[in-house]
């Protein structure tokens, strides 16, 4: 009986493929640090301006 072939290769070339993937489909998006950065800039902007207009 014949066995099929087991290749390392194409097993590591398929995972390396799929470890792209994720890595990619992480960056796609903004970082959670530029979210919160985004955040705490409005917020001190907000509280800036109320502070000008109670003057």
């Amino acid at each position: 009986m014949s066995e099929t072939p087991n290749d390392p290769a194409g097993s590591t070339h398929q995972f390396q493929t799929f470890a792209n993937q994720a890595q990619s489909d992480k960056s796609s998006g903004p970082s959670m640090a530029l979210i919160v950065g985004v955040v705490a800039v409005v917020a001190i902007v907000a509280v800036l301006v109320i502070g000008l207009m109670m003057m």
